[in-house]
């Protein structure tokens, strides 16, 4: 993994990669969080130690949100899910990063945040090979199709 300082030695996303990388550049990577409740969660994460987006340059932060953006298309477009919720909470890890949660009508938490109580059992499912496959393949297109714009930042 592509590390950029300052690195952080107590942090799980300076320490880890934090999920199957499916992309990365040198400010930020994709990877896919291993969720059978939530098939296709992915996080998109700075790969460098910094607490708050607001602490980024503005082109960074831009650079970030339209990763963040790409993800969730490619999200939409692979798994099809009700809704998309985007997140960044960082109370547990101090370390900017997004989650890219797919929700489902009958997903264990919904109409609740992923966090909250559980709403009914869960009805644990998981991305197999060709889905996994499909969703690296379109957050690499959509990503490799806007280097472009991210050649500006």
């Amino acid at each position: 993994m592509t590390r950029t300082m300052p690195y952080h030695k107590t942090c799980e996303l300076c320490t880890t990669a934090g999920g199957e990388i499916l992309w990365q550049d040198a400010l930020c990577r994709v990877v896919h969080v291993e969720d059978q409740d939530y098939p296709g969660f992915c996080r998109v994460i700075l790969n460098r130690h910094i607490k708050e987006m607001s602490d980024l340059k503005p082109a960074d932060r831009e650079h970030v949100m339209l990763v963040v953006f790409a993800v969730e298309e490619a999200v939409r477009e692979v798994i099809r899910p009700d809704k998309v919720n985007l997140a960044s909470l960082g109370n547990m890890t101090p370390h900017v990063h997004w989650h890219v949660i797919p929700r489902f009508k009958r997903d264990r938490h919904f109409p609740n945040p992923i966090w909250g109580a559980s709403k009914r059992e869960s009805l644990p499912q998981a991305l197999d090979s060709g889905s996994s496959q499909a969703l690296k393949n379109a957050i690499a297109a959509r990503l490799n199709q806007g280097e472009q714009v991210f050649m500006g930042i």
